[in-house]
């Protein structure tokens, strides 16, 4: 199996239902998102196959599976270019570290103040 044909198979949670944990989407909407992520992927690194449920190349997977696999192809091809990118390994080291921290962060604390607004939205 090549990389672009990884979809996180050897990980056992794929069988299941979606964990608690997880965002709970549609699958339209769990396809689009996956599209979003396969086109920056693209952009980014060898491409990725089309092969979402519904097209050509359809591998029997959910687009919820597609997502975090090709979330992983993204967030690989970005340390990749973190990699070459930096002029030195400190500064790679620094972007991919603490910086890369502080932009999750922002991320996690702008879902945080979301999701009371769409709990009062969906009484």
């Amino acid at each position: 199996m090549t990389g672009h044909d990884d979809h996180g198979d050897d990980f056992s949670a794929w069988m299941g239902d979606i964990p608690t944990g997880a965002a709970h989407r549609t699958e339209d909407e769990w396809t689009v998102i996956a599209g979003y992520l396969r086109h920056a992927a693209n952009k980014l690194g060898p491409a990725l196959p089309l092969c979402l449920p519904g097209e050509p190349d359809e591998c029997g997977r959910t687009a919820h599976q597609h997502v975090l696999a090709w979330a992983a192809a993204v967030k690989a091809a970005a340390q990749r270019i973190i990699e070459q990118s930096a002029p030195t390994p400190a500064n790679a080291a620094y972007t991919a570290g603490p910086l890369y921290q502080r932009r999750l962060a922002e991320l996690r604390a702008r879902d945080a103040a979301a999701l009371p607004a769409q709990q009062t939205a969906r009484r």
